[in-house]
């Protein structure tokens, strides 16, 4: 006879409030004492490089390149970033940053305020989106198979899912369904359903909806401009109800 399974272990980031988790690059970690006229400069360059990545692909970043985008010397970015490698780990942190402050602090439904469901839904729409456009700069940075699921970024993205889930399926083994979605939105899975399977965004992002529908038990929300669907079992208006094979069509009123 089996024995029962033991209760899946709690992992240590469920303990507290979440907070901000930075990827950490190495060459940054006095940004807090930086100059006004450092920091502007380090944004200035960061945004060259989220130009470059946007327009050529993560392929072209390069130092010199980032250095004609911005207007400085060569030596100024080496020295604010060290090597590619600094620089596209600082581009991801930028990126990491501001998407996870709009979790905390931005507008709902992706920020606080909405219910749980609506922010699920609109979490992974949000999270397609920015794949999609900086595909190429987050399969640069994909961590190694062993590392994927403990890099702290994505470590804090899968806790997000798990305190909404647990709002909104409170029966739900909600730890383990967070990985399920978080699966969903995996950056190379994105790229194959994108770029070798051709599928529309626009199909990989009502998938995602369907899923989060099917999990918390909810209806999928109706694309923008179209009635509601009716629910299951309700009668179809008989306007509308196409005459069943074999039904006699009744007469026409004689003049």
């Amino acid at each position: 006879m089996s024995a029962d399974l033991p209760p899946f272990p709690q992992p240590q980031e469920n303990v507290g409030p979440p907070e901000l988790l930075r990827l950490g690059t190495g060459t940054d970690v006095d940004e807090p004492c930086l100059r006004a006229d450092a920091a502007r400069n380090r944004a200035r360059l960061l945004e060259a490089a989220e130009r470059l990545v946007a327009e050529h692909g993560a392929a072209a970043l390069t130092m010199e390149a980032v250095a004609a985008a911005a207007c400085v010397g060569k030596g100024t970015v080496f020295r604010r970033f060290g090597d590619r490698t600094g620089l596209l780990a600082a581009l991801l942190d930028h990126s990491e940053r501001k998407f996870q402050a709009a979790l905390l602090s931005g507008p709902p439904p992706l920020g606080p305020g909405a219910p749980p469901v609506e922010r699920l839904r609109a979490f992974g729409c949000a999270l397609l989106r920015r794949s999609i456009d900086e595909l190429d700069l987050l399969l640069a940075g994909e961590p190694s198979a062993e590392r994927r699921h403990t890099f702290p970024p994505r470590r804090f993205l899968r806790h997000h899912v798990a305190l909404l889930l647990r709002e909104a399926v409170p029966d739900a083994d909600s730890e383990l369904l967070s990985h399920t979605l978080m699966a969903y939105l995996d950056a190379a899975l994105i790229h194959h359903l994108t770029q070798q399977c051709g599928l529309p965004a626009e199909r990989v992002r009502a998938g995602w909806l369907d899923l989060v529908a099917r999990l918390t038990r909810t209806d999928t929300p109706a694309p923008a401009g179209d009635a509601p669907a009716p629910a299951a079992g309700a009668p179809v208006p008989v306007a509308d109800a196409p005459a069943a094979a074999g039904d006699a069509q009744a007469p026409a009123p004689s003049a």
